[in-house]
């Protein structure tokens, strides 16, 4: 059995080295020290129900790295008087897993005191490994938890799965990063409170932006830096934007997601693809990567600047913004950076048409503004003899019986009858579109004819 996480004791009983690594020492004693996750953890919220209840099912906590999946599962036995083991699926096997069941039948025969196995990434076992659990499952040796950064859809069989209840978990907002900062350096007991460190609020608001939600990164950046510090200035030891880009290995660009730069910068992002210049919009976009900004953010403005920005100029390009997108879910960061350079690339140079943004802005104006009228009779599918009798259908042409595919029918509301919305460009793809348009038009003309 893998104790390394948590000693071989109870969880009421957990005590950390002061040698363990700094991540390891903060990691929270009770649910009150735990940040995040307010959507399950919250007051009449799902886990709080759980634990409450003292009924724990099985479970999968889906999430980020460093959100707080381990310690979740730790404080769910401490809350209900549960004992606490663990196996991680990178170094674990079926073996692993009937010796901590052994144990766990033991020990509940002794004192009826049922035992959560934690899992971690549970995705890394085989079906046949997965398999293993669910015996025990059933009978309800285990309360197993496991934790996974992959959708368990995908990744954990059904029949675990459907005897399991998977809870999503979000990762860590800035704040919440920031606030762990801010307890490690008061913390005199498990974490720098006795080091005197300062740190410039700007700094410990940077080291957040850098850590992405990930509690544990944002902790070991913070430990290295502080022994910087310390080496530096022992007397009066102080975080600096230096020591902060020497831990990180990493150049500090104060950014602040949420206020005044983080909107000034998707501006200079959107602006530079639309006029065309791709240094610029690279150049942009990888300012943005590089402060902290979130990945799928960038790739969501692109994928919606494929539709404003370039439109049926450039067909292919909102297909090519949504594998970039997918790209970057698929692989993260940073081997998902290229991606988005690539159809950052591909947007700045592509044909630009904002004619659809502009004719879906008419219709939306025309919807709000006009009287919706009824789907005129000829569009309307005659499903009953009693919508035919009253005309419904009547008048339909179908059009792939017309000699050139298109049949001279009103299909808008008549209040609306021969409006134009969509008027294509001559850029891209869209001056093809224009002529298809117009040849349109002329054979509806010589149909009335």
């Amino acid at each position: 059995m893998d104790r390394s996480l948590f000693p071989d004791q109870d969880p009421a009983e957990r005590t950390v080295s002061s040698s363990a690594p700094l991540a390891d020492r903060m990691r929270p004693l009770s649910l009150d020290e735990l940040v995040g996750q307010e959507h399950i953890l919250g007051p009449e919220r799902v886990l709080r129900d759980i634990i409450r209840s003292r009924n724990i099912p099985s479970m999968i906590f889906w999430g980020p790295p460093g959100v707080g999946k381990t310690t979740l599962a730790y404080l769910l036995a401490r809350e209900t008087d549960c004992r606490f083991a663990s196996l991680s699926a990178v170094l674990a096997g079926v073996k692993n897993v009937k010796k901590v069941v052994e144990e766990a039948e033991f020990e509940r025969r002794r004192d009826e005191r049922p035992t959560v196995l934690f899992v971690d990434e549970i995705h890394r076992f085989n079906k046949a490994q997965q398999d293993a659990f669910l015996p025990h499952v059933e009978r309800g040796t285990i309360i197993l938890v496991g934790a996974t950064t992959e959708n368990p859809s995908f990744e954990v069989i059904a029949p675990l799965l459907s005897r399991s209840r998977v809870l999503v978990l979000k990762a860590l907002k800035d704040e919440h990063i920031l606030q762990i900062l801010e307890r490690t350096l008061q913390d005199r007991e498990r974490g720098l409170g006795n080091w005197n460190l300062s740190a410039d609020p700007k700094i410990l608001v940077q080291l957040a932006a850098f850590a992405n939600g990930d509690a544990r990164v944002a902790l070991n950046s913070l430990e290295l830096a502080a022994q910087l510090a310390r080496t530096r200035h022992y007397k009066r030891p102080r975080l600096t934007a230096e020591i902060l880009e020497e831990a990180l290995q990493k150049r500090t660009i104060l950014y602040d997601k949420a206020g005044e730069e983080h909107f000034n910068l998707i501006s200079a992002l959107h602006k530079s693809l639309r006029n065309s210049d791709v240094d610029a919009s690279l150049y942009w976009m990888g300012r943005m990567l590089e402060a902290g900004e979130d990945a799928m953010y960038i790739a969501r403005r692109l994928v919606r600047f494929a539709s404003e920005d370039v439109g049926i100029a450039d067909p292919a390009a909102l297909g090519y913004a949504i594998d970039a997108m997918q790209a970057v879910h698929f692989i993260g960061l940073p081997e998902g950076k290229l991606a988005l350079g690539q159809i950052t690339v591909y947007l700045a140079q592509a044909p630009k048409s904002n004619a659809l943004y502009r004719a879906y802005a008419e219709v939306a104006e025309d919807v709000a503004k006009t009287r919706n009228e009824p789907v005129p009779l000829q569009l309307r599918n005659a499903s009953t003899q009693l919508m035919k009798d009253l005309d419904y259908g009547k008048g339909y042409r179908y059009a792939h019986q017309e000699p050139d595919r298109v049949a001279d029918m009103q299909c808008l509301p008549e209040n609306l009858a021969d409006r134009r919305y969509y008027r294509p460009t001559s850029e891209g793809f869209e001056k093809e579109v224009a002529e298809r348009l117009r040849t349109l038009e002329r054979l509806k003309k010589e149909q009335k004819s």
